[in-house]
């Protein structure tokens, strides 16, 4: 089937919870109005604290009885890689929800999305039984264990940007260790999550292990991080939501708290970087790319001063192919923006960059694509400074600064001299000098002639005010497991 089939589908907006379609318990909901083109989508289930404890409760049951820990690591896997096929099969479903829901291309939300959130859950499924627990170097008379154990019941709290993807980044090792989950899909885009647990639960997944429950931010998302029967929460977001989720879950049971937050990477460009054309395809790309609503997106663009015009004259030649257009067309490269709100956030600091003193190079305005959509023109400021607005904080739109820099040393002063510290990029032909300059960087990835080449063995996650610990790779069962020592005495005859 083509994504053109379910255009028109009907999405359930009802919660998942003990493997079951249901409304909040109070029968609320609010309406989910597609930014593609304003067309309401559904109504979603508008779940409260009632709701919340319905879910825990339901995945305490579900970890008490073993009907998921319990299993064999070859079971659990053969779930798993069940679960990430069944994504594959109903990929067309998925993109389209994903593109109609938050308002990306179906170009990528088809192979980036769904391709990515399957292989996640694929991959976390075939590790379950080829990690192995520890024995310590103790003296002959004992012997100690060391061994990972699931947790009991995360949370799991999500963005709007890339619905499935995160999701997966969590659920995918939470449930591959055996604990039941709870994830609260942003109520921008709710949509893909509360199909994924019905994939999940078609796959195998026992009910009651993976719950899904929509509703708002301080209606759901903080009875979640407060909730005392919750033994872990992951979450992926704003910085300022992120420190919140530290505080509640303090507050609460000292459960522990995962956070990946905002960033504002820079992308440096050295003035014998081996290839320009290929440096300034990476960095238009990457910003523009979920039209510019990307955690990691490379917003400060710090080119060398010997270089800088010729880096900026090419990057507006390439701006019209990232012209916004109708998200639903395979051909689309840069989409909508997730809702009304989002769009009046971006235009506000292009305003701000403006009244500040940056340079507007080319974009700047709403772009009508479709009537009731949301959309804004791939926007270049130069003349940025690293103390205006938009050199600080996230935009989380498709709006680029481009700032000068001498030499090495001021450009790593430049780009450190940030509160972030998620991703950067150093562009250079001199391994001394880029090996030096990344070694630098106060930034959990850095990237070396090249931008956002990515797979699932490396973690993701940053420095300083950028989140606490990691996604992706080996390292995320850290997050979802307890360490036990069981030291055993041994009092051999022989």
């Amino acid at each position: 089937m083509t994504h053109e089939t379910f255009v028109n589908l009907k999405p359930d907006g009802r919660a998942f919870i003990d493997g079951e379609r249901r409304w909040a318990m109070d029968s609320a909901r609010f309406d989910n109005i597609s930014p593609v083109d304003g067309r309401l989508l559904c109504e979603v289930a508008r779940c409260q604290a009632r709701d919340i404890d319905l879910a825990v409760g339901s995945g305490r049951r579900a970890f008490e009885d073993k009907r998921w820990r319990g299993l064999a690591p070859a079971e659990r896997k053969r779930v798993l890689v069940r679960f990430s096929e069944l994504i594959v099969t109903h990929g067309e479903e998925l993109a389209c929800l994903e593109t109609l829901d938050m308002g990306k291309p179906i170009r990528y939300a088809r192979s980036v999305d769904v391709a990515s959130a399957a292989n996640c859950i694929r991959w976390y499924g075939e590790a379950i039984d080829k990690v192995y627990d520890e024995i310590a170097p103790t003296p002959d008379h004992a012997l100690a264990l060391i061994t990972r154990e699931p947790m009991g019941v995360i949370g799991v709290i999500v963005p709007w940007n890339y619905p499935m993807i995160m999701a997966a980044w969590k659920i995918a090792p939470a449930l591959a260790c055996g604990n039941s989950v709870v994830l609260k899909p942003s109520e921008k885009s709710p949509l893909t999550a509360l199909r994924l647990a019905e994939l999940a639960l078609q796959a195998g997944v026992p009910a009651g292990v993976f719950n899904v429950v929509p509703g708002y931010g301080a209606e759901a998302g903080s009875p979640l991080a407060l909730h005392m029967d919750v033994d872990g929460i992951g979450f992926t977001g704003s910085t300022k939501i992120g420190k919140q989720i530290h505080v509640m879950a303090g507050q609460s049971n000292l459960k522990r708290a995962w956070t990946e937050l905002g960033g504002k990477s820079p992308f440096i460009v050295m003035d014998d970087c081996p290839d320009i054309e290929r440096a300034v395809q990476a960095a238009v790309g990457s910003l523009f790319f979920n039209q510019g609503e990307s955690c990691n997106a490379p917003s400060r663009l710090l080119v060398h001063q010997r270089i800088k015009d010729q880096f900026i004259e090419r990057a507006l030649q390439l701006v019209p192919q990232y012209q916004p257009a109708d998200p639903l067309h395979p051909d689309t490269v840069m989409g909508a923006l997730v809702d009304k709100t989002q769009l009046d956030t971006v235009l506000g600091y292009i305003q701000k960059g403006q009244q500040e003193g940056a340079q507007l190079l080319c974009g700047g305005q709403a772009a009508l694509v479709k009537p009731g959509g949301f959309y804004v023109q791939p926007t270049i400021f130069d003349g940025v400074t690293s103390s205006m607005t938009i050199a600080r904080e996230e935009i989380f739109g498709p709006v680029l600064s481009v700032m000068g820099f001498s030499d090495a040393h001021e450009a790593v002063r430049l780009a450190n001299d940030h509160v972030y510290g998620l991703q950067a990029s150093v562009w250079s032909s001199n391994l001394n000098t880029a090996h030096g300059m990344a070694r630098a960087l106060r930034a959990g990835t850095v990237h070396v002639n090249q931008y956002d080449e990515d797979d699932i063995t490396v973690p993701f996650g940053g420095y300083k005010q950028s989140g606490v610990g990691r996604d992706k790779s080996l390292h995320a069962f850290d997050k979802y497991t307890e360490l036990k020592t069981t030291w055993i005495r041994i009092d051999s005859p022989v």
